[in-house]
C-alpha cells in the first residue's frame, strides 16, 4: 500500500510540475521563449527535461528562456546530489538508499594498471607512484616516468580505445559462430558503402529524429569528465547491482541517445560533431522538423574540416556522406526521376566534383566543394521533397528510404538492442530502445510489417552467432507478430508489392520481394539445420524444437508471396517435413558407413555394425526427435524408419544374394539384420496403427532373413540328421545288451544315441541366426525318425512269437490204450517246429538280455520327454514369440507352420516295441524255457499224478531273474505278459494238450486248485501284481475249468445247442463257444464223448 500510495505521489508531484512549468513559460513573466531546435510549440517539447532551477532564475534576471540551455541544464545536474540551498555545504540527500547500499568497502579497491609505450626501445617497468591528478593527457605521454592511471585518466581517452576494449572484452566473453551461411539477399551497393557507413548514418538518422521531439541537446565537455562513461559503467556492473547503474543513466530521451550510440559502438566525438550539425542545419529554418532535412547534404554543408582531428578521417567522412546521397536519391530513390536521366547525371557529377575538390589547393578545393554544395542543394531537395506513399510535397525528405537503403541503415539500427558486454543477451532498455526507433520509421519508410520482419532477422541471426535460445525465441514471438497478407491494410500491401530488387544468384538473376530477401536466408538456413537435425540437433531437441516452429513459420510468409515461381506449386507442411526426415536420416547413414569403414571391424563384419548403429539411430528418433516432428507428421516416426529400412537394406542384399553356407559372417550379420528390421516394424506399428501400417509395410522390400537363413539351416540339418542316423546304427551293431551297470541297467548304445543327438540340438540352437518354425520340427521330425530307427533296430532281433509256441497237435478223440506214441511220434517230428538257426537266435534272447532291451527303451521313452521340452523351452526363450512379417502372406504362412512338433512317432514306436517285447518275454519263459515242464508234460499222464506244483518251481527262478534285471517302471508290465504267457501255457494245456493229455469231471477240482496256486503265485501276498489284474487275467481260464467239470451229456448238449446260436451271435448254457466245448470234448476220457464226436465231426481216434 506504501509503495502503491508513493507511486501515485510521484506521478501527482510530476504532473503539476509540467502544469506549473507550462503556465510559467505560457504567461507574460517570460519575455520570449525560445524553442529547441526541431520543435515548434511548447506541445513538441518534453517538459519533464526541463530544469525548473534554470526557468526560474531566467525569470530573476528578466531574460529571455532558451529551452534547449533549460534542457543541457536539467541533464547536466541530474546525476548529482539533490542540494536544498539552506547555505550549509554539508547537507545533501543520497540519491541512493543509505539503508540498502549496506556499509562502505574497507579495502581500496585494486589499481588499474595501464601500459603506456614510451618512445624508447626497451620494454617498460611498470612500478607503484603516487596518482598525479593535476597531469594532463599530453605531460602523462611524454613523461618518462610510466605512471599509474586513475580513473579520471581512463575517461579521458577516446571513445575509440574503449570501443576496442569493449571489442576485446566480448570475444574473450563468447566465441561468435559463424554467421556466413546466413545473409541476406540484398544487391551490394553501387558506391561500395560498408557496414560501418551504415551504422554512422543510421544514427544520424535517429539524431535527427530525435531531435524532431525536441530531445537533442550537445552534452558539454565538463559532463564528459565529471562523470564515468556509459562503457565504464558496463564494465562495473554485477548481474545483481542493476540498481547502481541505472542511477547513473541519464534520464529521458537524452540518456536512451547516449546508450544507443555505446551500443552502436560509435565515438562520442562522432556523436557530438553530428549533434551540433543538425541544430547548426536547423537554425533559422523556422517551422521546419529535423527530420525533414536531407541530413548528409546538412550535414556536409554545416560541418567543416577544422572539426576532425585529421584529413583522412575528414575525407572518409566526406566519402560516406556523398555515397549516401548517391544511393539514396540516385541508385535507390524512393521516387524515381521521371521523363530523363538528366539530372540524376547532374547530381552524380555534382558528388563526384565535391569529392575530386580535396585534393584541389585549399583555397581552390574549399572554392569549388562551396559551390558544388549550393548546386546540390538546388537540385536534390526539391528531388527528396517530392511527394510519395501519400505525403505531401515537403512533409517527408525522401533521401533514405528508398528500398534496399532503408532496411539496411533500419537494421543496423536494430542491432542495438543486443548487450554490447553479452551478446546472446537483450540490454535492459530494449523496450524503449524499439519505441525510440519508432521515430525514424517515417524517415526510412518503415510500416509494422516492415519492423517486425527486420527485427525478426536480426534476432535470429544474433542466435546463428551466439546460439542463445534466448534470441531464438524472441524471432519467433516477431516472427508470429508479422501480419498475414489479408490483415495488412491495401496502402502497405501496395507498398510491400513494390519492394523488389534483383539479385544475382545460382540460378541467374532475378526479382527477388522484400519478403523474400529477408525471410528466405531464415528459411534456407533452417532447412539446412533441420535436413540433418541428427548433426546439428546431437545434444537435445530443445532448440530443434524452435527452429521447426521458425521453418513452418515462414514457408507460410513466403507461400502467401504467391508470385514467387519457387513457391508456386503448394507444399504442405506434412510434406516439408516428410523432407528433413529423409535428408537427415540420409546423411546420418552416410556418416555411419563412413564411421563403419574406418573403425576396427576385427571379430565382426561391418554390415552388423551397421545394424547395431542403425537401430541406436532409430532409438534416438524415436525418443527425442520424433516427438517434436510428429507434432507436425504424425508418420513421422514410420517415415523416417521406412527409410532406413531401405538404405540398410540396399547395403545388405549383394551379401544375401551371395550366402550358401552358413559361415560366421552369415552367423554375425543375419541376427542384427533381423533384429532391425524387426525393430523397424514394430516402430512403424506402434507410430501408425495396424490399418496405416499395413500400408508402409507393402511400400517396404523385405530381407527376407528368416527364409534364407532358413534355407541354410535346413542344409545343416539335414547334414547333421544323416550323421546321426549313421550314429544310430553303428551303436545298435556294437551293442551286447549288457546293463551298464547295477544302477543304470539299460544297454549302452542308448546313450551314445543321447549323446550324438543332444550335440545335434546344442549346435542347432547355437546357430544365431533367424530361423522359421519350419527349421525347428525339420529336426523334431529327424530326431524322431533316429529314435524309431533305433527301436525298428530293437524290434527286428525278436523274430517271431510263433517260433516260439509249438504247433497245436491234431484234434483226435478218445480211444482206450491207443494212440500215446503215435502222437509222440507225429509230434517231434512235426514239420512246423523251429529249425535249428532259429532255435539259436532264440536261445540268444536270454531273459536278462530282453530285460536290458526293455530297460534301454524305457529309458529312451523317459528321456524323450526330456529332450522333448528341453529343444521347446529353448526355442521359446531364443526366438520371439510373434514377430511382424512384411507381406501378410508370409504371415499366414508362418501362423499355420507353427503347430507344435513333438515325438509322438518315436513314443508310439517305443510303446509298441516295449509291449511286444514283454509278450515275447513271456511267451518265450513259457513256451521255450519252460516248455518241458509246462507244456509238454504238465498233467501227464493224468492231472492227480502231475500238478502245476512242479512248475512254480522254475516259474519262480525264472520270474526272479526277470525282478532282478528289469526297472521298477516296467515289473508290473512283464510280469503281466509273463501271467499271460503262463495262462496262455495252462489253456494250451487244457485245451491242446494233445492225444496224451486225457481229463475226468472229477479233476476239476484238482484243476481249480492249481489255478488258484498259479493265482497266488502272481499276487505273492501283496508284493506281487495287483489282485484285481490278477484275477481279470485268470478268469478266461477259470470259465475252461469250470467246463472239464461238467458230465459229457450236458458238454454234449450245450454244443449242440451253441452251435446252432452262435449263428445268431448267442451262446450256450455254459457260456463257451462251440470250439471250446469241441476241445473239452476231445479230451474227455470217455465213450459217449468219443461216439459223439465220431458222428457229428469225423473226428478221428488218437490211434489213426
Amino acid at each position: 500500500m506504501e509503495e502503491e500510495s508513493a507511486v501515485e505521489l510521484l506521478q501527482r508531484y510530476r504532473r503539476d510540475r509540467r502544469i506549473l512549468l507550462d503556465f510559467i513559460l505560457s504567461g507574460s513573466l517570460i519575455k520570449k521563449v525560445i524553442m529547441p531546435p526541431g520543435a515548434v510549440t511548447l506541445d513538441d517539447v518534453d517538459l519533464d527535461q526541463v530544469s525548473v532551477d534554470y526557468v526560474l532564475g531566467s525569470i530573476k534576471k528578466g531574460g529571455m528562456v532558451e529551452l534547449s540551455e533549460a534542457i543541457r541544464d536539467y541533464h547536466d545536474h541530474t546525476g548529482l546530489p539533490q542540494m536544498n540551498n539552506a547555505g550549509s555545504a554539508g547537507d545533501f540527500y543520497l540519491v541512493t538508499d543509505a539503508e540498502s547500499s549496506g556499509p562502505p568497502p574497507k579495502r581500496v579497491p585494486p589499481p588499474i594498471p595501464v601500459s603506456v609505450p614510451l618512445p624508447t626501445p626497451s620494454a617498460p617497468v611498470l612500478v607503484p607512484s603516487s596518482i598525479m591528478p593535476t597531469a594532463s593527457r599530453s605531460e602523462s605521454f611524454n613523461s618518462t616516468q610510466v605512471q599509474e592511471l586513475t580513473v579520471d585518466d581512463i575517461e579521458d581517452f577516446e571513445d575509440d580505445d574503449d570501443i576496442e576494449e569493449v571489442s576485446s572484452l566480448r570475444i574473450s566473453r563468447r566465441n561468435p559462430n559463424d554467421a556466413a551461411d546466413i545473409v541476406l539477399k540484398l544487391p551490394s551497393f553501387p558506391t561500395g558503402i560498408t557496414d560501418d557507413d551504415l551504422r554512422e548514418t543510421a544514427y544520424e538518422t535517429l539524431l535527427a529524429c530525435a531531435g524532431a521531439a525536441g530531445g537533442l541537446i550537445v552534452p558539454s565537455k565538463e559532463k564528459k569528465k565529471d562523470k564515468r562513461s556509459r562503457l565504464m559503467r558496463k564494465l562495473g556492473r554485477s548481474k545483481n547491482g542493476n540498481v547502481a547503474a541505472e542511477a547513473q543513466r541519464a534520464p529521458g530521451l537524452a540518456g536512451l541517445l547516449e546508450t544507443m550510440r555505446v551500443q552502436m559502438e560509435l565515438s562520442e566525438a562522432m556523436d557530438i560533431r553530428t549533434r551540433q550539425g543538425l541544430l547548426n542545419a536547423l537554425s533559422g529554418k523556422v517551422g521546419k522538423r529535423m527530420d525533414t532535412l536531407l541530413i548528409p547534404l546538412e550535414l556536409l554543408c554545416c560541418i567543416s574540416r577544422t572539426e576532425f582531428s585529421d584529413k583522412k578521417t575528414y575525407i572518409k567522412w566526406q566519402k560516406r556522406q556523398l555515397n549516401m546521397l548517391a544511393e539514396g536519391l540516385i541508385n535507390y530513390p524512393v521516387v524515381g526521376f521521371g521523363e530523363s536521366g538528366r539530372k540524376a547525371s547532374e547530381l552524380q557529377v555534382l558528388l563526384e566534383k565535391i569529392e575530386e575538390s580535396e585534393a584541389l589547393p585549399p583555397s581552390t578545393g574549399e572554392l569549388q566543394r562551396t559551390e558544388c554544395l549550393r548546386s546540390l542543394r538546388d537540385i536534390a531537395i526539391p528531388l527528396a521533397e517530392r511527394p510519395a506513399r501519400g505525403d505531401l510535397t515537403g512533409e517527408v525528405c525522401h533521401w533514405a528510404d528508398g528500398y534496399h537503403l532503408n532496411v539496411r541503415l533500419y537494421e543496423k539500427l536494430l542491432l542495438s538492442v543486443f548487450d554490447i558486454l553479452d551478446e546472446g543477451k537483450l540490454t535492459e532498455e530494449v523496450e524503449e530502445i524499439l519505441e525510440l526507433l519508432k521515430s525514424t520509421w517515417r524517415v526510412l519508410g518503415i510500416t509494422e510489417t516492415i519492423h517486425y520482419t527486420c527485427y525478426a532477422w536480426v534476432l535470429f541471426r544474433q542466435y546463428v552467432i551466439t546460439s542463445e535460445r534466448g534470441m531464438l525465441r524472441h524471432a519467433i514471438e516477431q516472427l508470429k507478430k508479422i501480419p498475414l497478407k489479408e490483415q495488412r491494410g491495401p496502402q502497405e500491401r501496395l507498398h510491400l508489392k513494390s519492394l523488389h530488387t534483383r539479385v544475382d544468384g545460382e540460378e541467374g538473376s532475378r526479382d527477388v520481394s522484400f519478403l523474400h530477401s529477408f525471410l528466405s536466408p531464415i528459411q534456407k538456413w533452417a532447412d539446412k539445420q533441420l535436413g540433418d537435425y541428427h548433426m546439428h540437433f546431437a545434444e537435445g531437441s530443445v532448440m530443434m524444437e524452435d527452429i521447426v516452429t521458425i521453418a513452418m513459420i515462414v514457408r507460410r510468409l513466403l507461400m502467401e508471396d504467391s508470385e514467387l515461381p519457387v513457391y508456386s506449386t503448394t507444399i504442405s507442411d506434412r510434406d516439408q517435413i516428410e523432407s528433413y526426415i529423409l535428408s537427415s536420416i540420409k546423411n546420418a547413414f552416410a556418416r555411419m558407413l563412413q564411421a563403419v569403414d574406418k573403425s576396427d571391424t576385427t571379430g565382426e563384419h561391418p554390415l552388423t555394425l551397421l545394424a547395431e548403429e542403425a537401430k541406436k539411430l532409430l532409438k534416438k528418433d524415436s525418443s527425442t526427435f520424433m516427438l517434436i516432428l510428429c507434432q507436425r507428421h504424425p508418420q513421422a516416426s514410420a517415415v523416417s524408419a521406412s527409410l532406413l529400412h531401405k538404405l540398410y537394406g540396399n547395403k545388405l542384399k549383394p551379401f544375401l544374394d551371395g550366402a550358401e553356407h552358413l559361415t560366421e559372417d552369415i552367423v554375425s550379420v543375419f541376427p542384427a539384420a533381423d533384429s532391425l528390421e524387426q525393430y523397424i516394424l514394430q516402430l512403424i506399428k506402434s507410430a501408425c496403427g495396424e490399418e496405416t501400417a499395413e500400408t508402409y509395410f507393402r511400400k517396404l522390400v523385405p530381407y527376407q532373413i528368416e527364409s534364407i537363413s532358413g534355407t541354410l539351416v535346413m542344409r545343416w540339418v539335414n547334414a547333421q540328421l544323416g550323421r546321426v542316423l549313421g550314429w544310430v546304427e553303428r551303436a545298435i551293431q556294437q551293442e551286447h545288451w549288457d546293463p551298464i551297470s547295477p544302477q543304470q541297467r539299460h544297454g549302452s548304445s542308448i546313450v551314445e544315441v543321447y549323446r550324438i543327438v543332444e550335440e545335434t540340438v546344442d549346435q542347432f540352437f547355437a546357430i544365431k541366426v533367424p530361423m522359421r518354425p519350419t527349421e525347428l520340427n525339420a529336426l523334431f521330425r529327424g530326431v524322431d525318425n533316429a529314435f524309431q530307427l533305433y527301436t525298428k533296430h530293437v524290434i527286428g532281433m525278436l523274430g517271431s512269437k510263433e517260433d516260439l509256441i509249438p504247433p497245436v497237435p491234431i484234434l483226435t478223440r478218445y480211444k482206450k490204450e491207443a494212440g500215446i506214441k503215435a502222437f509222440v511220434k507225429k509230434e517231434l517230428f512235426d514239420p512246423r517246429l523251429p529249425d535249428e538257426r532259429k532255435s539259436t537266435e532264440i536261445n540268444v534272447l536270454t531273459t536278462s538280455v530282453l530285460c536290458v532291451q526293455l530297460n534301454t527303451l524305457y529309458y529312451a521313452i523317459s528321456q524323450l520327454n526330456r529332450l522333448e521340452d528341453s529343444m521347446w523351452e529353448r526355442w521359446t526363450k531364443d526366438k520371439p514369440h510373434e514377430k511382424l512379417s512384411i507381406r501378410k502372406s508370409v504371415d499366414e504362412r508362418s501362423k499355420s507352420s507353427t503347430q507344435k512338433e513333438t515325438f509322438d512317432g518315436s513314443r508310439k514306436d517305443i510303446n509298441a516295441a516295449i509291449d511286444r517285447i514283454c509278450e515275447f518275454t513271456g511267451t518265450k519263459i513259457i513256451f521255450w524255457d519252460l516248455r518241458d515242464p509246462f507244456i509238454d508234460n504238465l498233467y501227464k499222464p493224468s492231472v492227480s499224478q502231475s500238478r502245476l506244483e512242479a512248475v512254480i518251481e522254475p516259474l519262480d527262478m525264472e520270474l526272479s531273474q526277470l525282478c532282478g534285471i528289469i526297472v521298477e517302471s516296467l515289473r508290473d508290465r512283464v510280469v503281466t505278459s509273463l501271467l499271460q504267457a503262463s495262462l496262455d501255457g495252462l489253456l494250451r494245456v487244457l485245451l491242446d494238450g494233445g492225444p496224451s493229455r486225457l481229463f475226468f469231471p472229477s479233476d476239476a477240482k484238482l484243476l481249480e486248485e492249481d489255478l488258484e496256486i498259479l493265482k497266488e503265485f502272481f499276487i505273492s501276498g501283496g508284493d506281487g501284481l495287483p489282485r484285481g489284474v490278477v484275477e481279470n487275467q485268470v478268469a478266461r481260464a477259470r470259465d475252461v475249468v469250470k467246463l472239464h467239470g461238467f458230465e459229457t451229456r450236458e458238454l454234449i448238449d450245450d454244443l449242440r445247442t451253441a452251435s446252432g446260436l452262435e449263428m445268431q451271435g448267442s451262446r450256450g448254457k455254459l457260456g463257451a463257444d462251440s470250439k471250446t466245448l469241441l476241445r473239452v470234448l476231445c479230451h474227455r476220457s470217455d465213450s459217449e464223448a468219443s461216439q459223439f464226436l465220431k458222428k457229428q465231426y469225423k473226428i478221428p481216434k488218437s490211434a489213426s
